[in-house]
């Protein structure tokens, strides 16, 4: 009995063997299955409904890119005592009420014809743009690179970040600086939203409780990034002679586990804390008061 015997390839009158790129179906049209890549006969072996999460994905962003870009066109409707819009904060225009108690420079008047949340709009954006967890999102969601695990993408080359325009991906750690500062104004805002509309502390209305759910969730999303878990722990050879940074790099990557869900939870947050401000200088609705 032969012990060891290795099935032989069949092979043709020429003696050639027949590999997997013969095979009936083997040929694709991009993605996995061209180059030295292995020729499968199928695109994915997948049975479950794994286009739902990059379909839901994109709808969700797309949702969130008209309405924003609304906004931030809109150029009205963005301040009502004792508020001011996440999208046009810090409030930079003639025609936003001077707020007292509240820095109100006027940069953007006349001179300027569009809306200045298209300028302010560029630190918060940059930042999220660049996020890693977003960039598997859209990446997956509208670029289909891949769609999913195990399912082949259709692109036929493949560069990574290192070409224009996604090289300037590597400008993340620079805007969480910026978002940062964000951050720390959308504070400021928040405790000046402890004022009622004559400028008074002690207020207490439904767009504050707003306000301090969308920050808390700002800050959690802004230290949960990557950069920041880098920031406070990277590159040290020895955290047991660094217990405070240690310890800021153990809570940072606690949150980082949960980067996802705070990345869609801030985003969800910011915009309705702008809705309800917009809602309110319409007229549309009345500030619930607490106390």
């Amino acid at each position: 009995m032969a012990t060891g015997t290795q099935p032989q390839p069949n092979t043709s009158s020429t003696g050639s063997s027949k590999t997997a790129s013969t095979s009936p179906g083997a040929t694709g049209t991009g993605g996995v299955q061209t180059g030295t890549r292995p020729a499968l006969a199928e695109r994915h072996l997948r049975t479950d409904r794994w286009w739902l999460a990059p379909a839901g994905t994109a709808l969700g962003l797309l949702a969130f890119i008209v309405y924003s870009t609304w906004r931030a066109f809109a150029n009205a409707d963005y301040y009502v005592a004792p508020y001011v819009s996440p999208f046009y904060s810090p409030c930079l225009a003639e025609n936003c009420e001077q707020m007292q108690g509240g820095p109100n420079w006027a940069l953007f008047g006349e001179w300027w014809p569009l809306s200045p949340a298209l300028i302010i709009l560029i630190f918060p954006l940059g930042f999220r743009l660049t996020c890693y967890y977003y960039r598997k999102a859209y990446y997956r969601s509208f670029w289909a690179s891949p769609p999913a695990c195990a399912v082949a993408e259709p692109h036929k080359s493949y560069s990574g970040e290192t070409r224009f325009p996604l090289i300037l991906q590597n400008l993340h750690r620079y805007f969480f600086y910026a978002a940062v500062l964000v951050a720390v104004i959308l504070t400021w805002d928040t405790v000046l939203a402890f004022r009622n509309t004559d400028y008074e502390w002690g207020h207490m209305g439904l767009g504050t409780v707003v306000f301090l759910i969308n920050i808390v969730l700002i800050w959690a999303y802004t230290i949960s990034c990557h950069s920041c878990r880098h920031i406070v722990g990277g590159r040290l050879k020895h955290f047991s002679k660094h217990p405070v940074r240690y310890r800021m790099w153990s809570v940072v990557g606690r949150l980082n586990a949960r980067h996802m869900q705070l990345a869609w939870a801030s985003l969800l947050s910011v915009g309705l804390a702008d809705l309800y401000v917009y809602l309110l200088a319409t007229g549309a609705i009345t500030d619930l008061q607490l106390f």
